[in-house]
């Protein structure tokens, strides 16, 4: 016997027996996400020349915000022989990405004590 929970105004509803069309539809939904999923992270693995949707996606940032960036010539990119569209090679943006460490605040104090240690001058 099959048993299956599913959702149902404020609380779980247990139901045996065949499943419900709409149980199956959600199911469906919830394969298709991951299946979307496992298609995305494969890509990104795999694929080195991205398209706009995929960089945004792979950045984790809406396509406005990548726009933005490229529009500001902030993150490496290549336009396309008619110039409009962009593509970005993934691991010139991994590089980028890495480019933009922050300094801990032990690696600023020591940099600062290094600093007064020497009178001033770096």
């Amino acid at each position: 016997m099959v048993e299956i929970y599913g959702k149902d105004r404020g609380g779980l509803v247990h139901t045996s027996g065949k499943p419900q069309p709409q149980y199956k539809r959600v199911m469906a939904e919830e394969l298709k996400e991951v299946a979307d999923l496992i298609t995305a992270n494969t890509i990104f693995c795999t694929k080195e020349v991205l398209t706009s949707d995929e960089a945004a996606r792979y950045l984790g940032i809406s396509k406005s915000c990548l726009y933005k960036w490229t529009m500001g010539r902030q993150i490496p990119h290549f336009k396309s022989p008619t110039g409009k569209m962009c593509f970005f090679n993934r691991k010139e943006i991994e590089a980028w990405m890495q480019s933009q460490r922050v300094a801990t605040n032990d690696e600023l104090e020591q940099q600062a004590q290094t600093i007064t240690r020497k009178g001033g001058k770096k």
